[in-house]
């Protein structure tokens, strides 16, 4: 993956690209858009290239793009006959997005986009659910700029620790946002564990 940012973070590609991991990981969780937000912002302080600003702004709108994404799938498909969401941890999701909805929609909403794997679970419940569109789309908004800021502030600190190194800088970014998504993930499994069924 390091190789791969280096490469793309001297390439027009860059901006396009991150647009398209931040909007394909809104419903397609295998795709790592922290991972690759974390490495190019560590990648832009440590050496210059790509310019943080566009990243940032491609970053959001990628993100909330996605998340509307997630969102129509659920108001058109039947949540709980997707593969992924069927059984075991996926249907668990769900489930539990389903009943947060209910209780505290805009708090879980803006909770559920720092889960990497449960996002798409939350925004797809959101729109099988009927959450109203509007009051969706600005919570998907503003969690999508609270996120590409945060992710953007830990490869900031990492780029700006490793300046003039930015095969570590991206390394360290990469390590880092690989590390917050195991850590959200532990934190939702454990979560779960203490709902009530």
């Amino acid at each position: 993956m390091e190789a791969w940012l280096l490469t793309l973070a001297d390439s027009p590609w860059v901006y396009p690209g991150m647009l398209l991991f931040a909007l394909l990981d809104g419903f397609f969780p295998p795709v790592p858009s922290e991972v690759a937000l974390l490495g190019l912002a560590s990648l832009a302080v440590a050496s210059g290239n790509p310019d943080l600003v566009p990243l940032l702004a491609v970053a959001i709108v990628g993100a909330f793009l996605g998340d509307l994404v997630a969102y129509g799938i659920g108001t058109r498909v039947d949540v709980h006959r997707i593969p992924l969401l069927r059984a075991g941890r996926g249907a668990r999701m769900l489930e539990w997005a389903e009943r947060s909805l209910r209780t505290r929609g805009r708090t879980f909403l803006l909770a559920g986009r720092f889960i990497p794997a449960a996002r798409v679970a939350i925004n797809a419940a959101a729109g099988a659910l009927g959450y109203p569109l509007r009051r969706f789309a600005g919570v998907a908004a503003i969690g999508s700029t609270v996120w590409a800021l945060y992710s953007a502030a830990i490869g900031i600190g990492a780029g700006t620790w490793y300046r003039g190194h930015p095969v570590a800088a991206v390394a360290v970014g990469v390590v880092a946002g690989l590390l917050i998504g195991l850590v959200l993930d532990a934190v939702f499994a454990r979560s779960e564990r203490r709902v009530p069924r």
